[in-house]
């Protein structure tokens, strides 16, 4: 569930709106929601979905809306084969969205049913979410018979982990959602906390990056030693060193390796409409295996480094509704820079990277 979607007040803030990445994958929503014949309801880029899992266990995605007269698919019945609408009864096959029955055709009607389909979008399961492959405004109702981009999949380094999951819904376009993630600076005011960080905490950092295929990365070096979670893995007595990548449309991940321990996160920031998104962290680790009831403490510190994130965006949202003049500065704000010049990038169709080669970023935090 989500920690946070209003003001305290119970009224919505939403921020302006941001050009959208189509034609890639985004996760629509966790998979323990999708039970035997049950439809659920999601959004993504402003666009209603239902979703639901076959009898053979494959998840689907489809428009909610059925292509007759409009009715959402959610109001009507799915029997773990197909999807009926509950206005006229057409029957469609949820995986390819293919018209299979329409009862109130007669011996008169030449209409052949199967020539018609509802918009059903590739979907497939990983890691606990399904993830929905959106393509573009008029690049068809499916993305059938297309190379589609690989799905996202966290990074696992062993068959013994464990695993928790976070998210958090955000009252601000998918920019401000991604460039509030990548933003090195904001810790030590935004997750002051005994067992993060500090003002008093506060040093120089010099951090190496470099260019990966639509993204970039911060390349492979020792946590900083000013967070006591990073600290902890110093008990394993083996160097600790962590690598982050950004990678387009929205994805941030984090390795972080002691000898055969790791940690991995795959953290996504996902327009929900051209105005809000949402946040979703997944983790598996192997670090402390078999300290007792490890995962509900890690979700719990974690969900209150997620709520100080989204109280934070949602008390910046208040004040981009009146449209102020925003500005970004080097060296802490060039990943953010970055970005931007990547998304331009992928919206103009060209193959355009903003780092020439290693990049050596200094900032206070």
């Amino acid at each position: 569930m989500p920690l946070l979607t209003t003001t305290e007040a119970g009224v919505p803030i939403q921020g302006p709106s941001a050009t959208l990445i189509y034609d890639d994958w985004y996760p629509a929503l966790r998979t323990d929601q999708l039970l035997k014949g049950k439809l659920v309801t999601a959004m993504l880029l402003g666009i209603p979905l239902v979703l639901g899992r076959r009898h053979d266990g494959r998840v689907f995605a489809m428009r909610d809306s059925c292509p007759h007269r409009g009715i959402p698919l959610s109001y009507g019945w799915f029997d773990g084969n197909h999807v009926t609408c509950r206005y006229h009864g057409w029957e469609f096959e949820p995986c390819s969205g293919r018209c299979e029955l329409i009862p109130s055709l007669s011996t008169h009607d030449h209409l052949d049913a199967t020539k018609i389909y509802a918009s059903a979008y590739p979907c497939e399961e990983r890691d606990g979410h399904a993830w929905v492959y959106v393509p573009g405004p008029g690049s068809g109702k499916r993305a059938q018979g297309v190379e589609l981009r690989p799905v996202p999949e966290l990074a696992k380094f062993g068959p013994r982990y464990r695993t928790a999951f976070l998210t958090a819904d955000l009252p601000c376009n998918v920019d401000h959602g991604i460039i509030g993630l990548m933003d090195p600076a904001h810790g030590p005011f935004v997750h002051q906390a005994w067992w993060w960080r500090s003002r008093a905490s506060i040093r120089e950092k010099t951090k190496k990056f470099e260019p990966i295929a639509e993204g970039f990365r911060m390349s492979a070096h020792a946590p900083s030693a000013n967070s006591a979670p990073y600290k902890l893995l110093g008990v394993y007595g083996q160097p600790v060193e962590t690598t982050i990548d950004f990678v387009l449309p929205n994805r941030r991940t984090e390795i972080i390796r002691a000898g055969d321990k790791w940690f991995s996160s795959l953290t996504t920031v996902t327009p929900v409409t051209a105005s809000t998104c949402r946040i979703d962290v997944i983790a598996a680790w192997n670090v402390f295996y078999w300290v007792p009831f490890l995962t509900p403490i890690a979700k719990f510190f974690g969900a209150k480094f997620v709520r100080q994130d989204q109280e934070t965006m949602i008390q910046q949202a208040e004040g981009l509704r009146h449209n102020p003049s925003l500005m970004l500065i080097d060296d802490a704000d060039k990943p953010a820079k970055w970005y931007f010049a990547l998304k331009q990038a992928r919206l103009d169709g060209i193959e355009k990277h903003p780092m020439d080669g290693p990049v050596e970023l200094h900032w206070r935090s």
